[in-house]
């Protein structure tokens, strides 16, 4: 049986253009981890704007999406990947599906 995303966690990160293929790589890098090690996680979605990108993922809860802001995944690896590409703070939002 398929899992229902039921909250979505959005970090948008606002990067120079340049910068886009180097922090789509590191989504790549990372995202069969996301899916396979973080628990409630659903989906992953790399999404390129102008001057930012947003990576949106699903999780099963928003418990789930909140407690994957502490994981050593995401504090170890992607933010220390990420950080010479992002110019300012990300922009962290966690949302229920209605």
């Amino acid at each position: 049986m398929d899992k229902t995303v039921k909250a979505y966690l959005q970090i948008t990160l606002r990067i120079n253009a340049a910068d886009k293929g180097a922090a789509s790589s590191v989504y790549d890098k990372f995202q069969a981890s996301f899916l396979d090690q973080i628990k409630g996680a659903i989906s992953a979605e790399l999404l390129i704007g102008e001057e930012y990108i947003q990576l949106l993922h699903g999780f099963e809860t928003a418990e789930d999406a909140k407690a994957f802001l502490s994981t050593e995944l995401y504090n170890n690896s992607v933010l220390v990947a990420l950080k010479p590409l992002i110019l300012d703070n990300p922009e962290i939002r966690i949302f229920n599906v209605a």
